[in-house]
């Protein structure tokens, strides 16, 4: 018998609201994932649907006005949320740690990239600045950074798009994290660039074994890299499943609709995009029962007054619809 790996990262019933001049109102509801070490897991959707605010909790970097209601985030065994603020810190970049979006924001502009790194590796190891600075231009060239003893020396500005990704990359895996988030990390970046950046996030994920959590919209990041997709919708999950299973056979109709409007998935006679009709609803006035329903073709009114539960539709396959038997 084959042993269970336990997971780097398991996050159960998580729930976070915001506060607004609306009142608190939630953004992520009833949140359930694990990442296993090794694997990786994307998590999907339109802007404002809860992603970024999930990654951004597991990181316990959410806003002000942010907080975690309810839920767990398990990591070796030990609930992140209950830490001290002190051992949170200590946490960050050891246990877990984020590839943000914009680097040239996340980056600190007044400080080198090498001093960046050699900070946190110091924090984090206890070493002498000349080993940190040595591990630093370790980790450039390790995420491919091309002449890294001279761009260590350099600041943000002074670097290209890509190559400040590169140096993201190396700050979050210099002290060899189990868990790295990347959110959004190819956004800014030109086709050419982004290929380049997911080929060495996969390469570095399969070198390290690191348990990843990629957030992006595009599902054509998600072919290439996925180990398992969730699917967000209205800060709720609508459909989790393996990559394979989730582009072979979608059960949600968001995810068709999602998967229509892939210039590669297309497979229409007549060669045209299909598109989703309507918005997104604000999450302070989500309908009464599926949130998707305004905008689904396959909607009845028992979607339109209950929200349909998150179950397990086929082996592994979960999903949260009605209709789905009818959506084929």
């Amino acid at each position: 018998m084959e042993a269970v790996t336990a997971p780097a990262i398991s996050v159960k019933d998580l729930n976070i609201e915001i506060r607004s001049d609306r009142g608190s109102f939630p953004v992520v509801s009833e949140m359930n994932l694990t990442v296993a070490p090794g694997e990786t897991l994307c998590i999907v959707g339109e802007s404002g649907c809860g992603k970024s605010m999930t990654a951004l909790s597991l990181m316990q970097l959410l806003p002000e006005a942010a907080r975690v209601s309810s839920g767990t985030i398990e990591i070796d065994g030990t609930d992140f949320l209950k830490l001290s603020r002190r051992t949170v810190e200590d946490w960050r970049g050891e246990k877990i740690a984020m590839i943000f979006q914009e680097p040239l924001t996340a980056l600190n502009p007044v400080l080198t990239v090498g001093e960046q790194i050699i900070e946190a590796v110091r924090q984090h190891r206890g070493v002498g600045k000349r080993a940190a600075f040595r591990r630093a231009v370790e980790v450039l060239k390790l995420v491919q950074m091309p002449d890294p003893e001279r761009r260590a020396k350099q600041y943000p500005h002074e670097l290209s798009g890509g190559m400040r990704q590169r140096a993201m990359i190396a700050l979050a895996v210099a002290c060899d994290p189990k868990i790295i988030i990347a959110d959004e990390p190819t956004t800014a970046l030109d086709v050419t660039i982004q290929a380049q950046i997911l080929g060495l996030i996969s390469e570095l994920q399969k070198r390290l074994g690191t348990a990843q959590i990629l957030i992006t919209h595009d599902l054509g990041v998600v072919a290439e890299v996925a180990d398992k997709v969730i699917v967000m919708y209205a800060g709720r999950k609508v459909e989790e499943a393996s990559v394979y299973d989730l582009f072979d056979r979608p059960l949600h109709p968001y995810t068709r609709g999602l998967l229509g409007a892939m210039p590669r998935a297309v497979e229409h006679a007549d060669g045209r995009l299909t598109d989703i009709p309507g918005t997104v609803p604000p999450l302070f006035d989500l309908p009464q029962g599926c949130a998707f329903a305004p905008r689904c073709p396959n909607a009845s009114a028992r979607c339109l007054n209950e929200r349909p539960p998150f179950e397990e539709k086929a082996p592994g396959h979960w999903a949260a619809c009605w209709e789905h038997d009818d959506a084929d």
